[in-house]
């Protein structure tokens, strides 16, 4: 599995992004799908995740309210709408596949991942 994602940029705070994540292979449909971001000196944190169906959807307490993940699954794509961005949302993103639906929040269970997309919000 390939994951590409797409959609980092520079935007001033209480701006909008959208990311998105588009994995290759027949099997992306069935995985749960995670985003994480790691901020400069920072370890790598838990942002988002969504079931294979897109019923289930899980966030960190830090972006629960601002950000909201979905998928399309038609187009083996993933998304990270991010609104009212803040200063500290400044991190490179990534997308990751395969996630274990027990613990959805944790790295480690992640199979594949993408290269990540870098996301600066000015204050």
């Amino acid at each position: 599995v390939q994951l590409q994602a797409s959609g980092g940029g520079l935007v001033q705070a209480g701006g909008s992004l959208r990311l998105s994540c588009a994995g290759s292979g027949r099997s992306f449909s069935r995985y749960i799908m995670g985003w994480f971001r790691q901020a400069p000196g920072k370890e790598r944190e838990f942002v988002a995740a969504i079931s294979w169906s897109g019923g289930s959807t899980y966030y960190a307490d830090s972006v629960k309210g601002r950000f909201t993940v979905s998928r399309d699954n038609a187009k083996n794509t993933v998304y990270l709408q991010m609104n009212s961005l803040k200063p500290e949302d400044t991190a490179v993103y990534y997308c990751a596949a395969n996630g274990n639906f027990l613990r959805p929040k944790t790295a480690d269970e992640y199979d594949y991942w993408g290269q990540g997309t870098l996301v600066t919000v000015s204050s």
